[in-house]
């Protein structure tokens, strides 16, 4: 795949971190699943992390140790999208999906504690109800991660099997 590709799922991200959105129902985690799975690792790694920079850009920055947490996270999702080695199945986009959106709710929501100045002590209780305040927005990430990678994924095959491979078809027949 080519940048002007990177750049459409770039934009697609942003944008919809800036339009009216249930509280973590954002393509976000499956276009970073995505791009490990499809792009070249250059491309792959930046695509979440510009995504979210651009769209920070106009929502505002936060916490540079929340945000470190939360665009780490992103990176590791990439990590393991690249781990799928064009061996995709429902199942399997079904599993990292989830593995995805766990990722990111442990590792955020552990750096939502861990900040200076959080609003959870720096106590295991402290962790634990970090976990707990956060467990309302879990199902979002986890629709939002099953359903956009539902699309994503399937879109891109359904247009690579019947369009791409008809335009080849044709093509090869002139």
């Amino acid at each position: 795949m080519n940048i002007l590709f990177a750049l459409v799922l770039v934009l697609f991200a942003a944008f919809s971190r800036l339009i009216p959105h249930a509280p973590n129902f954002t393509p976000v985690i499956s276009i970073a699943l995505f791009a490990g799975a499809y792009l070249q690792k250059r491309f792959a790694f930046l695509v979440p992390i510009a995504a979210m920079l651009v769209s920070d850009l106009v929502v505002g920055f936060y916490n540079p140790v929340s945000m470190a947490f939360v665009y780490g996270s992103l990176l590791l999702i990439v990590a393991i999208g690249l781990t799928m080695n064009n061996k995709l199945s429902v199942i399997k986009i079904g599993g990292f999906s989830l593995a995805g959106a766990a990722l990111f709710f442990v590792l955020t929501n552990f750096g939502v504690w861990i900040v200076p100045n959080s609003i959870y002590p720096r106590t295991f209780t402290g962790l634990v109800e970090c976990y707990v305040m956060a467990i309302p927005f879990i199902g979002n990430t986890i629709y939002s991660a099953l359903i956009y990678s539902a699309l994503m994924f399937g879109a891109y095959e359904a247009a690579h099997r019947f369009v791409f491979k008809t335009r080849e078809i044709q093509q090869g027949s002139k």
